[in-house]
């Protein structure tokens, strides 16, 4: 027998937390990132913990770790409290007949109640999402300060630590012929002992992109991700270079997901089960690309470990993931928000294997990190 449990409460806060250096994008440099977390507490007094992050606030899309907070504590909180936190596709159906889009807030409260739901009946959250098919997973990292110096040195320490050996490097900000000559100088200084691919963040037109794609081919990349911003260029474009072109920022869900693929739109999708409204959305996704022969990769918005830790879970379950993952956004922060820190080694990332998320926050570090006045509790 099954037993069921209300959402007594729903609990929300902006947890401030700076970075191990400045993430240079196209659209912005990051000096920091804010964390939304959600904690759902039970009447069974089990309590579920969720996160919401964005890249750079507001310069990547829509969301914000403050309207997200705003979306869960005026319109998702008041609509979750009292109802069965067990029935969480259901909830989160109703929810959405309730609130439009929101895909961060969303994925934040799914995760949490995941979280929750996995905790009490004493499983790990990938095997509510179907199982899991490995522990480990392949993990890039962004080469971001935007030195070429400074990234050769940044990849090297990496690989002598063991920790990463796919790169992924941003580019878009500078001329073409300079993003090409900074990829060029870094594949050629890390050689064979490391993979190398590029974000342009939709910076170039589409004519740049059919310059720029066969040059950073020649020059060892292997992906491109988002290099335009229209998903019919991308259609244009796509197959047309020995380098695999990523989508990531037109994949807004399984609607999107459907169109990219009907149109031949990508070699390989980013799952972001943040950008996708959860990780059920975002299974959808994958299953989506699957079918279509799309690759996958395991995509991130630079969140903390308890999107980080979610991603995993549902990273794991997945029948294809030729190119890895990007989970590295707990290591770009200089606070360990975690009890016991993520095991990274080996260039892969361990799904831990306790009851939910299988994570403890670490209330002392979050405390202090906590903007003051934004912490509010909804009954």
């Amino acid at each position: 027998m099954i037993s069921t449990a209300n959402i007594e409460r729903i609990e929300t806060r902006l947890v401030d937390l700076p970075t191990i250096r400045p993430h240079k994008l196209s659209v912005a440099t990051m000096h920091g990132q804010t964390l939304m977390l959600v904690k759902v507490f039970c009447s069974d007094g089990v309590v579920g913990i969720g996160e919401g992050a964005t890249i750079a606030g507001m310069a990547y899309g829509p969301d914000s770790p403050e309207s997200m907070k705003l979306a869960v504590d005026a319109y998702l909180a008041p609509a979750a409290i009292g109802r069965d936190a067990t029935r969480i596709q259901g909830l989160m159906a109703h929810l959405g007949k309730l609130v439009k889009v929101n895909h961060f807030a969303k994925s934040a409260l799914e995760t949490a109640l995941l979280d929750a739901q996995g905790k009490r009946l004493g499983v790990p959250v990938s095997e509510l999402l179907g199982g899991r098919r490995r522990d480990r997973l392949p993990v890039a990292w962004t080469l971001a300060s935007g030195d070429t110096a400074r990234d050769i040195a940044e990849a090297r320490a990496m690989l002598e630590a063991r920790r990463h050996n796919i790169f992924k490097l941003k580019i878009g900000a500078k001329s073409i012929k300079d993003d090409i000559a900074h990829v060029a100088a870094i594949k050629r200084e890390l050689g064979d002992a490391a993979a190398v691919r590029v974000d342009v963040n939709m910076a170039w037109s589409e004519t740049q992109a059919a310059r720029a794609i066969p040059a950073l081919a020649d020059a060892g990349c292997e992906l491109v991700e988002q290099p335009v911003a229209s998903a019919a260029a991308m259609a244009r474009l796509t197959r047309r270079f020995p380098a695999a072109l990523m989508a990531d920022e037109i994949l807004q869900g399984p609607e999107s997901a459907f169109e990219i693929a009907k149109n031949d739109g990508a070699d390989v999708f980013a799952i972001k089960i943040e950008q996708s409204g959860g990780l059920f959305a975002a299974q959808r996704v994958a299953h989506i690309a699957d079918a279509a022969g799309i690759e996958l990769y395991g995509g991130t918005m630079l969140e903390g470990a308890f999107s980080t830790v979610a991603s995993a879970h549902l990273f794991s379950s997945f029948a294809n993931l030729q190119w890895g993952t990007e989970l590295f956004g707990p290591l770009l922060m200089t606070e360990e928000i975690l009890t016991k820190p993520l095991d990274y080694s080996d260039f892969e990332l361990t799904v831990p294997n306790g009851p939910g998320l299988g994570i403890e926050l670490d209330e002392t570090v979050v405390k202090r990190f906590t903007r003051d006045g934004l912490m509010k509790s909804t009954r």
